[in-house]
């Protein structure tokens, strides 16, 4: 795993990751209102829908949720789901991190990805600490094909 200070959205990968909970809207649409999830609703008209439809059909687990334009860094990329709250008022889970990144290296074993680019799990509105609580959760889970950003110090 490497970590790096950068902009989630700028950084060239081959697939990019959102964190994300398991809460669905009586509309169907998932709860993507803070964070990097909102980010990405700003994005990507639609993506809501399609995260409450990925949770309706496989529960709150990794997958790929659409293809993104990426004008600047060549094909359109994969946006995937990182799960790291079951419901989007709650703390963020360990556990459920955990699960998330096995699911992530399982999902980029199949597609032979060479890079993969997510925030810092459950980091920020998920108030989990990166160094004393996810950090080592990832590093022996995540090899050097996943990059971790974050905006502020590493």
């Amino acid at each position: 795993m490497i970590d790096h200070v950068a902009d989630l959205w700028s950084l060239p990968c081959e697939a990019r990751c959102i964190t994300t909970n398991g809460t669905i809207k009586t509309d169907g649409r998932a709860v993507m209102g803070r964070g990097v999830a909102k980010q990405a609703t700003e994005r990507y008209l639609g993506i809501a829908k399609l995260l409450g439809a990925h949770l309706r059909e496989h529960g709150n687990h990794v997958g790929i949720l659409a293809l993104t334009d990426d004008p600047e860094h060549g094909p359109p990329i994969p946006l995937v789901s990182f799960p790291v709250k079951h419901l989007w008022d709650q703390w963020a889970d360990l556990d459920l991190i955990g699960r998330s990144a096995d699911e992530l290296v399982a999902l980029t074993d199949r597609r032979g990805w060479a890079r993969v680019v997510l925030p810092r799990p459950g980091c920020n509105n998920g108030k989990r600490n990166w160094e004393q609580e996810v950090r080592p959760i990832l590093v022996p889970i995540l090899d050097d094909r996943f990059v971790v950003v974050t905006n502020g110090q590493p």
